[in-house]
């Protein structure tokens, strides 16, 4: 017979090296993070995926993030074999950094 009540869980102990859960104290906003890695640019083609189906952005701008995506990640690639062109690289990073800026802002001009 168990002396726990129906609300309580039962309690295990931690594993040994498995750190805890935090808290990160995000105040409610999400941080806008520079596009300097692959994750991030894949991050931005999830976001406007979202964004389309629950129909904050149109399937038109969708599809022109979707093709910026594929240019930058196709140019990540490159740049590994060919350093020389990181600036054309850049340069995409921060067209796609004004598109999803531009398209943040209509977003949340609709809300």
């Amino acid at each position: 017979m168990s002396t726990r009540t129906p609300d309580e869980h039962p309690k295990s102990p931690p594993r040994a090296g498995a750190p805890g859960l935090r808290v990160i104290r995000g105040e409610g906003q999400r941080k806008q993070e520079p596009l300097a890695s692959r994750d991030a640019v894949a991050r931005v083609l999830m976001e406007a995926g979202a964004d389309m189906l629950l129909r904050r952005i149109s399937p038109l701008r969708a599809q022109e993030i979707e093709r910026k995506v594929d240019r930058v990640l196709d140019l990540f690639d490159r740049v590994d074999t060919v350093p020389m062109l990181m600036p054309v690289l850049k340069r995409h990073l921060d067209e796609l950094e004004a598109l999803m800026r531009e398209t943040r802002e209509v977003r949340a001009a609709r809300r």
